[in-house]
This record gives C-alpha cells, sequence and structure tokens, in this order.
C-alpha cells in the first residue's frame, strides 16, 4: 500500500474542512427543502413539479461547477438526436455528429462496458458522452445494446463514433440483453451500466484496482448519485425477509461512512462490475429472474456461495437518473417484477438469509458491512496513521492490516479528528471505516449509538485511553485492549537521569500513576515486547499484559554484495524527543572518531519533523534530510554502508533498528536500541561508549567480509519474526481472538 506524502499544516487543513463542511451542510439544507416541495407538488401539479425539480438542478450544478459539463452533454445529445432521421443527407449527418461524441474503442480492451438500451436515446446520448469526457486509464470498449426499440430516435446511436452498436432482432428484456452483450465482450472485465447514467472521473479504474489488489473479489460496484447530487446508494443491504436498502439513499455522499471500500450484500446492476470469465462461468444473470430486477443481489449471493466478495468502491461515482428505464410504480410494467422477482429470490436464499441478514432496520451499522457474523473492531488512536512518519503510525497500520486478514471489520476514529488527505483514503481504500471531521458526532454519542455493535475497542496511548475510556465501557459490553506502544514513564524517567531533569523525572510518576490506572480500565493491556509485558505484570499481577509483534513486512531486500561509500544512516522521526537526543550524541561524540579513520564518511539523518537543534547539526560531514516518501527511504537505505541508532534513552522496539533488520544494513545501536529484542545482540553490534561505538561504525566501513555477514544475519533475523503471518499469530493470542465471537443480536 503506498501511502501519499503530506507536507504541510495540519490546523490549516482542519480549519478549511471545518469552513467547507459548514457551506456544504447549509447548501445541502437548501436543497434538500427544495426538493421536498417539489415531492409534496408531485401528485397535485406534476408539471410545476418537474419545473421545480430542474430549477434545483441547475442551481445545485451551478453551486457546485457542473452546469457547463451538464450543458455540454445536453448540447451533444441534441445535436445527434437532430442528425438522426434519414431524411437528412448522410454528408450533413456526419458534418454535424463528427465532433459530437467519441468514446474510446481498443482492439484488447480490459473492461468491456455494456449499457443496454430501449429507446431513451436523450439518455443514452448523455450518458456516452460523460465516458467520452472522462474516459478510463485501461483501454475500454462501449457495447450498446438497443433491445429492438420500433421509434427511429435510436438511428442517433449510428454516429457516436467507438461504440460496438449491437440490435436486438426481438426485445429480450434487461436481463437476457446484458448476458447477450456479455457474450460478445472481449474484455477481461464486464462493467454493466445502465444508460440513464452519466459517470465521473475515475469510475471503471478505481473498479479494476479492487480486483488487482484483493483475491477474494468477485463482483464491485459503484457509488451512486441523485443528479442534484445526494446519494443514492453507497451499496445495498438485503434484510431477512428479501426486502432491500439502498443504503445513505439521499444523505450526503462526503461522509465518512459512505467513503471506504467494504463488503456489501449486492450492488445495483446500474453500475456493476465483474470478472468476464467468472460470469461465464456463473452463466451469467440468472434468467429466471428475467427481465428484471433482483438479478443483481441474486448474483452477489452466487458469488458469496464460492467465497468471493461483492465490494463497494466509493471511488467510482455514477450519477444515475433512478427511474427512468422502468419508473417507480412496483404495480404497473416492468416494475411490477420488483415484487415477484423478490419472492423468487427469498424462495431460493431463505436459509442464507436466516443465517446471514438481520430482520428490516435493525443493527445496521453491522448489516451495511455483511457483519452479522464477523467480529466488529473499534481502534482509537490519537490522529489517521501516518506510517511514513513515525513508528507508532507504522505499528497500528500493521494491527489494522492483520485484523483485516481475519475478515475483522474495523472502524478508526482519531482522536482528534482531523482528516489526513492521502492517509485516510489509504486506509479508507484498504476497507476501513475512518471517522474524521468536523461535523463528526462526538465520541460519548457515537458511543451511545453504536456501542451495542461492538465486539473489541482497542484503545492506543495513555492520553486517549483515559479520555475514552468511560464512554466504552458506560455504552458498550465489548472487549477492551490497550496498546501503550511503549511504557511511557520508564521512557520519560530514563531521559530525566540521563539529562538530571527533576521536572520529566516528576512528570515520569505522574505518567505511572495515569498508565497503571489504565491498565485496570483494560481487559488486556499490550506492548511490543515480552520484556515491556513482564515489566507490567511485575508492578501490577492482576493485570493482564501480553506482547505483541509490532510491525510486519510483505517483501524484505535480496542479498547483495557489500556496498561501496561511507554513507551512514539515521532514521529517526524527531517529534520523540530521544531521537534528537541521539543524533546531536552522535554528532558530538562519536562522528569526529570515525572521521579521523574514515574522513570522507557522511552521516545522513533522515526523518521527519527535524528541530532546530537537529537542523544545526548539518555540516560537510552531516547532511540533514527531512520529509521523505516509502520510496526514498528505501533507496537511502539500499544506497547506504551502515545503519546507526545511537539512542541513549527509551522504551519498546524501535522501527528503526527493524527496518535496516528488514533491509539487510548492517546496524550499530546501543543497549537502548535492542530494547524488547533480546536475540539481537548476537547479530548487530550493541555499544553505549563513543569510542567503541566508533569502532564499531568503522569496522562496518571498512570490512567487506564482515559487513555481508551481518548483513545476511540481519534479513534472517527479520524475515523469521516480522512478516504479516507472525503479526497474526501474535494478535491471535494476544487479543484471544479465537474465543472473541461476534456478540449475540437480536436479529
Amino acid at each position: 500500500m503506498s501511502y501519499s506524502h503530506r507536507v504541510g499544516g495540519t490546523r490549516r487543513g482542519a480549519v478549511a474542512t471545518w469552513l467547507g463542511g459548514i457551506v456544504s451542510a447549509a447548501c445541502d439544507t437548501l436543497l434538500q427543502s427544495g426538493l421536498l416541495y417539489a415531492r409534496s407538488l408531485q401528485t397535485r401539479r406534476p408539471w410545476l413539479a418537474a419545473q421545480l425539480r430542474r430549477a434545483v438542478l441547475v442551481v445545485w450544478w451551478s453551486a457546485t461547477w457542473q452546469l457547463h459539463t451538464q450543458f455540454r452533454f445536453w448540447l451533444k445529445a441534441r445535436r445527434m438526436r437532430r442528425a438522426a432521421p434519414r431524411t437528412l443527407p448522410l454528408c450533413l449527418i456526419e458534418a454535424v455528429c463528427a465532433e459530437a461524441i467519441a468514446v474510446p474503442c481498443a482492439e484488447h480492451p480490459v473492461i468491456s462496458v455494456i449499457i443496454p438500451t430501449y429507446g431513451q436515446t436523450e439518455f443514452t446520448l448523455r450518458c456516452l458522452a460523460s465516458i467520452a469526457a472522462y474516459p478510463p486509464a485501461a483501454p475500454i470498449e462501449v457495447i450498446v445494446v438497443d433491445d429492438a426499440f420500433a421509434g427511429e430516435e435510436t438511428m442517433s446511436l449510428t454516429h457516436v463514433r467507438g461504440i460496438r452498436l449491437h440490435r436486438n432482432t426481438v426485445n429480450l428484456g434487461f436481463l437476457r440483453a446484458c448476458n447477450a452483450a456479455a457474450g460478445l465482450a472481449r474484455g477481461d472485465f464486464l462493467l454493466f451500466l445502465n444508460n440513464d447514467t452519466q459517470v465521473l472521473p475515475g469510475w471503471a479504474d478505481t473498479m479494476v484496482e479492487l480486483f488487482r489488489a484483493r483475491a477474494d473479489v468477485g463482483a464491485v460496484g459503484s457509488k451512486l448519485l441523485y443528479p442534484d447530487g445526494q446519494l443514492q446508494e453507497a451499496g445495498g443491504i438485503i434484510w431477512r425477509d428479501g426486502s432491500g436498502w439502498n443504503f445513505g439513499r439521499y444523505n450526503d455522499p462526503s461522509h465518512p461512512i459512505y467513503n471506504y471500500v467494504r463488503e456489501v450484500d449486492y450492488c445495483s446492476g446500474a453500475s456493476l462490475m465483474v470478472p468476464r470469465a467468472l460470469f461465464a462461468r456463473l452463466q451469467g444473470f440468472d434468467e429466471s429472474f428475467a427481465p428484471a430486477y433482483f438479478e443483481d443481489a441474486d448474483l452477489s449471493f452466487r458469488l458469496r456461495s464460492i467465497g468471493l466478495k461483492t465490494l463497494y468502491q466509493p471511488r467510482s461515482v455514477v450519477v444515475h437518473y433512478e427511474g427512468v428505464s422502468h419508473g417507480r410504480d412496483v404495480l404497473v410494467g416492468v416494475k411490477a417484477y420488483q415484487r415477484l422477482n423478490r419472492r423468487k429470490f427469498v424462495r431460493r436464499w431463505g436459509a442464507e438469509l436466516a443465517r446471514e441478514h438481520y430482520s428490516s432496520g435493525r443493527h445496521v451499522p453491522r448489516a451495511r458491512q455483511h457483519a452479522r457474523n464477523r467480529t466488529t473492531v473499534l481502534i482509537v488512536d490519537h490522529q489517521v496513521p501516518e506510517p511514513d512518519r513515525d513508528a507508532g503510525s507504522r505499528t497500528m497500520l500493521c494491527i489494522i492490516r492483520a485484523l483485516l486478514a481475519e475478515g475483522i471489520a474495523v472502524t478508526f476514529w482519531p482522536h482528534n479528528l482531523l482528516y489526513n488527505a492521502g492517509y485516510v483514503e489509504a486506509l479508507q481504500q484498504i476497507g476501513v471505516e475512518v471517522l474524521h471531521g468536523p461535523l463528526q458526532a462526538p465520541f460519548i454519542a457515537w458511543m451511545q449509538e453504536h456501542g451495542g455493535d461492538l465486539d473489541l475497542v482497542i484503545l492506543s496511548r495513555p492520553e486517549v485511553a483515559e479520555d475514552c475510556l468511560p464512554a466504552v465501557r458506560a455504552h458498550s459490553k465489548a472487549r477492551v485492549v490497550y496498546y501503550g506502544h511503549d511504557l511511557h514513564f520508564s521512557r520519560m524517567r530514563m531521559q530525566g537521569t540521563l539529562l538530571r531533569d527533576e521536572r520529566l523525572l516528576r512528570a515520569a510518576d505522574r505518567m505511572e500513576e495515569r498508565e497503571r490506572a489504565v491498565w485496570h480500565g483494560a481487559d488486556v493491556v499490550l506492548y511490543p515486547s515480552e520484556a515491556e509485558a513482564e515489566a507490567v505484570r511485575s508492578v501490577e499481577p492482576s493485570v493482564t499484559a501480553r506482547a505483541l509483534v509490532p510491525y510486519c513486512f510483505d517483501t524484505f531486500a535480496p542479498v547483495r554484495p557489500a556496498v561501496s561509500g561511507h554513507e551512514i544512516l539515521f532514521v529517526a522521526g524527531f517529534g520523540h524527543s530521544p531521537n534528537e537526543d541521539a543524533a546531536c550524541w552522535f554528532v558530538e561524540a562519536v562522528l569526529p572518531l570515525v572521521l579521523a579513520c574514515v574522513p570522507d564518511a557522511v552521516l545522513s539523518i533522515v526523518g521527519s519533523n527535524p528541530t532546530a537543534q537537529v537542523r544545526g547539526l548539518a555540516s560537510n560531514a552531516v547532511r540533514v534530510i527531512a520529509d521523505v516518501s516509502d520510496a526514498e527511504l528505501k533507496q537511502r537505505y539500499q544506497g547506504a554502508r551502515v545503519a546507526v541508532v545511537p539512542l541513549r534513552c527509551g522504551a519498546g522496539v524501535k522501527l528503526k533498528v527493524v527496518e535496516a533488520l528488514r533491509e539487510g544494513l548492517p546496524l550499530v545501536t546501543t543497549e537502548v536500541g535492542v530494547q524488547g529484542l533480546p536475540d539481537l545482540a548476537n547479530i548487530v553490534s550493541v555499544r553505549s561508549e563513543s569510542a567503541e561505538f566508533a569502532a564499531a561504525v568503522c569496522a562496518l566501513l571498512t570490512d567487506d567480509a564482515l559487513w555481508t555477514q551481518r548483513s545476511v544475519t540481519q534479513l534472517e533475523f527479520a524475515q523469521a519474526r516480522f512478516t504479516l503471518e507472525a503479526l497474526r499469530e501474535s494478535l491471535l493470542v494476544a487479543f484471544d481472538l479465537p474465543a472473541l465471537t461476534p456478540v449475540t443480536l437480536a436479529a
């Protein structure tokens, strides 16, 4: 998972988000009022209701800078419809349509977009115009199926450049027309798209991304919007009686609960992607549901029966003019099949509905992510994890990944509620609900509403835990786990002793009292090493304290020959004061001794938030490099000769130590640096005195055989301890997950 690197002030972004939220709320209020009044006039004065709705749309499109785009789509569609009659000369038709609408058409498409139509050519042309305006990066073909419509208006479709137009000789109905078109497709993926839709940027590529990233995906659906910008559907819920909900209907589509990838009961066939080979294997939509309705839900249930999920992709956004094709009256026309097919659906899937689904409207937080029989977890940390900026964030991301790998539904609450661009989206795209923003309800109110649906709550850091514990205990029966990251009071006391700082020592005493109180408020206390867990048990025997593997990696550096050059690398986040002390001690006490032995050696201090004191260390022999991306950091690990972690105080397992092991970059560190890794002293140089530390660095700078031997043994050490599987196993034990079954809730 790549994370975009954020540079800039979080506070400034928060203010902008706050102001944007207020403006958005005001616009939404006016919009809702106009639409509600239009609906109230629908039966009494339909013409006036239509005009009012059209006026509201114009205002909405103007306010959201969409008016020019909508006008362009309408203008192109009008030109093509007027050019369609056969009475016009062919040269005039071609002149009018040449620049009107042209969609991409690849010889070897990845995506086959299938658009079934029956009249309503105005909407079809605007749909095609939107595809032309926002073509995917992936190669596509667009198959338009005219289902034997008798009128001449569909002739205008013949002049849209790039589409594959297929005309049925007899009317097959929506479902059979889709199945027939799937047989004509050449792409790896089929994207079924209603003709009364308009696509927005990213609509198709973001769906393919989920198939590329995960092996458990059978279908992916889009976020559907009404033309006025309101949410139409963010995935669908099927209740025990077979009735359905378009989750989020008429709500604000920007709300966090609608903007993370999640498993759903089904997604609407208005915009639905399925691998072509899989669709063929299932023999397409089941034709017993012809001509339409419940075929998309049935497909999702059949996919689930073979172990594949239907996922909702919020970044794929499609505007849907609901009801254009079949109307909204369930008593007449094709729409009447909605009731008939629901009964068929319940007969087929009754056992599944009883086992996996709730009664209508019950436990919506679990129902919307198909989680009746899945564990649900709330994680609260001080902010959204920034794993390229600090070790605590990397640990939190590793825990989240391990929970997701166990099929657990994860909700993340940043204690500061701030939106961190790039980092929020990265979590949402791996399937985490991230509750952020100024309009988010207070924590206690959220717990009152949702606490009963939680199985596990993970609280991270003392200040977060002591603030949230009362609300969690008052409004939930969930097991509470506290993850301390390190023993804060121990680290503070060590630093206070080193610096002879009485103020810091007194703060350490207060922190110990706070941490002990948090331990007693939790069911399980976790730390990144057995040594820390044992320290907790020794002072508080009644507390259940366990160790957790704090980091995991998917890849490890390959074995390589000794690197040429004499670059020394120190990686750290300088929001953590022990790292500042370490950098200063190394530059002032160790580096001069290294330079006396290896004059061309250079120290690169790389990390986030370097303080003024750290920046002041820069010289000809010292480079201070701030805020690098993950990719750049990896390059620096590969190009350096030696890693140093010269910590003189601290606690917990150090990410910079583990990263050096994972990259096979020979390491010199202190006793503090190897805390929590008792076997590490056997394979790396552990030195606490400046002269000894310098000698160990010089040996690795000059001895290729020693360098190679250390590199190999460090890689072996990391590969044995810091994989996702190792973290998952420690998580199962630490959280006691085998015994943690989902809470028993009335269905």
